[in-house]
């Protein structure tokens, strides 16, 4: 039985997780269905363009992501903190760039209108922006915003209605360093993986495409979290790796997972594996197994966990 949405995104355990929304018709989100020769691949971008548009109004930070052909990856970033330092006029304005809203609350935006609320008036608005605020660092709301507009234009396109996606996105939190790192490496090479694409670089729609594009020009994508860095070091709010270590370590990962593939990697940790403790061969088994593995949570404790318990069923 699936656990409550509350029980599986907990901030007091961790901010980041892994969402994974699927497609339930047989028509592909993105792709060609071969039987009737028409192409979906265009919808690709539409996923790209609404999940990076939602990165910038809402409270949820966009730390990797991968469209594939009846599905979508996301590691998300919750971001209260910086939820809680906007003000009601900022809360109200974000919110209505996804809906309309109510007319007290377009009034109080309104610099002609805005004083002529009573205090009354101004007390409701300020109720409302508080419940606005609490559902623009909410997972479920970034997931339901974004999956809904897709379902809604691919159904206006297919010229049919029902549901487009499965009932629920799947969550997994991610309890570490070490689990971010692989879950975030393992959604930026779906594609590598799906024989979609020969390397990241060449991975469409992909959160590892476009920061490697960013990179050339020695900057990072405004709307993807930020490499700060090793936190312990005062760095400033983001991921806690270099940009650098993380290029070397998903090509690390993509040759493991394709061992025939032109070119090779000494199979020696990179400064990140050696930071968090895992040996090349730990590290191919957490990445392999965020989804078969892992269920609601993925941690290095976990995974010993599994380890201890394959030792004395095979020692038995």
């Amino acid at each position: 039985m699936p656990r409550p949405r509350k029980c599986l995104i907990n901030l007091s355990d961790t901010p980041y997780y892994h969402c994974v929304s699927r497609c339930v018709r047989r028509a592909f989100l993105c792709g060609e269905d071969k039987q009737t020769g028409k192409s979906y691949e265009h919808r690709r971008q539409w996923v790209e363009d609404r999940l990076l548009f939602l990165a910038d109004v809402l409270c949820v930070d966009v730390c990797a992501y991968a469209v594939m052909s009846n599905h979508t990856h996301l590691v998300l970033r919750i971001n209260k903190d910086k939820a809680d330092a906007l003000s009601v006029k900022e809360v109200i304005r974000r919110w209505h760039k996804l809906y309309k809203g109510m007319l007290i609350a377009q009034r109080y935006v309104n610099p002609a209108e805005c004083d002529s609320l009573s205090e009354a008036e101004t007390e409701t608005v300020k109720n409302l922006a508080e419940v606005y605020r609490n559902r623009l660092f909410d997972i479920s709301w970034f997931m339901r915003l974004l999956n809904e507009y897709i379902a809604r234009h691919a159904n206006n396109e297919d010229d049919c209605k029902g549901h487009f996606w499965e009932g629920r996105f799947k969550s997994q939190a991610l309890m570490d360093e070490a689990s971010l790192a692989a879950c975030m490496a393992y959604v930026d090479l779906n594609p590598v993986r799906a024989c979609l694409a020969k390397s990241p670089e060449a991975s469409a729609h992909t959160s590892i495409q476009k920061r490697i594009q960013a990179a050339k020009s020695r900057r990072q994508p405004r709307r993807l979290l930020h490499f700060t860095g090793d936190p312990k070091d005062n760095m400033p709010n983001g991921l806690p790796f270099r940009i650098h270590d993380y290029f070397a370590l998903v090509e690390q990962t993509g040759r493991s997972f394709h061992p025939n593939k032109r070119g090779r990697i000494e199979d020696t940790a990179s400064p990140l594996l050696a930071r968090v403790g895992l040996g090349h061969t730990d590290w191919n088994t957490l990445v392999r197994g965020i989804e078969t593995e892992f269920k609601t949570s993925v941690s290095i404790e976990k995974l010993m966990s599994h380890r201890k318990r394959n030792l004395q069923y095979n020692s038995a």
